[in-house]
């Protein structure tokens, strides 16, 4: 009988272990899905960061090293505004934002001219036509182009970025 009860662990023995294998053979290809499913997310990611913009796109094109900015404080100007209602007077604090800080000492240099060029620029100007933020901003540039025409030196203008304004009181 004990050979009878070992002849039936064996063949039960022997049915279990064929079931394990397939067990064994599921989990493999589980691991082998999720493998394929995380390869194809990642070479998709790849495509997509590395694909090259369509045609007419804007290409972003490799930027010549960019030197830090440097900025140079110019006078505190004071000027009367042109008439509208009464005298009002305009007192603006400029600076300019530079490439080169080398272009700040022609600046200097050029300062009589500049100054003169600003003050005429300033006084011609109505009170209304300044105080917005729109009025600001047209200002500041119409004060860039007369500070570029001030400066003698190609270079040099081209250095000059933009005018900063750093305080502006209308009374």
């Amino acid at each position: 009988m004990a050979k009878a009860a070992e002849k039936q662990d064996t063949k039960d023995t022997a049915k279990a272990a064929p079931e394990a294998a397939p067990g064994k053979k599921g989990m493999l290809v589980k691991i082998l899905i999720a493998v394929i499913i995380l390869a194809a997310i990642g070479g998709g990611a790849a495509w997509y960061m590395l694909k090259k913009p369509a045609d007419g796109a804007p290409v972003a094109e490799p930027k010549e090293e960019e030197k830090p900015a440097s900025f140079s404080d110019l006078d505190t100007f004071t000027v009367n505004l042109q008439p509208e209602n009464g005298e009002q007077y305009l007192q603006i604090g400029l600076a300019v934002k530079l490439t080169d800080p080398k272009s700040a000492d022609v600046i200097k240099q050029q300062m009589p001219e500049v100054r003169n060029r600003i003050l005429l620029l300033l006084s011609g100007k109505k009170a209304s036509e300044i105080s917005t933020v729109d009025g600001k901003r047209k200002l500041a540039e119409e004060l860039l182009a007369e500070i570029r025409k001030s400066v003698t030196s190609e270079e040099v203008r081209k250095t000059i970025k933009e005018v900063l304004l750093t305080s502006f009181i209308i009374q």
